[in-house]
């Protein structure tokens, strides 16, 4: 979001393709959730207001604040054309999220990653909602 010559602009929303992502993985993932004891939010403020990324799709234990979320359980990026998703390892692994879940609708990919000891490393599935990657992969309805 940026200020330009006095109009406010910002990005626009994500393609279909995205959009589609993000709803099978919010019914997908959500059931899990719960039985985790876990809230489900669409995109979050992760991080304090001057230093913060926003997922497509963030779990969250305990209470949420309404605007900003000092950390997650789980963040989920769905990948758009020239998006930043693969940038914000560090900022989330610095806040403290346990798992990352990205997710690309055109090369119908599943990345999953843990808290490792400096970074976060590959995952064959989340520890957390007890779902394996090829499970979460052939459950999604990929798009043609």
């Amino acid at each position: 979001d940026e200020v330009w010559e006095g109009v406010y602009h910002v990005a626009a929303a994500p393609n279909d393709r995205h959009s589609d992502g993000q709803a099978q993985l919010i019914v997908l993932l959500h059931p899990l959730a719960r039985s985790a004891d876990l809230l489900t939010r669409g995109p979050s403020n992760i991080g304090e207001s001057r230093n913060f990324r926003v997922p497509d799709i963030a779990f969250l234990r305990g209470t949420a604040d309404p605007v900003w979320q000092h950390t997650a359980a789980i963040v989920v990026e769905v990948v758009s054309p020239g998006d930043e998703s693969r940038l914000k390892f560090g900022h989330y692994f610095h806040m403290g999220v346990e798992e990352f879940l990205i997710v690309d609708p055109k090369p119908r990919s599943v990345e999953w990653y843990a808290r490792g000891t400096d970074a976060f490393v590959p995952a064959d599935g989340s520890t957390v909602l007890g779902i394996t990657t090829s499970e979460l992969h052939a459950a999604i309805d990929w798009p043609t």
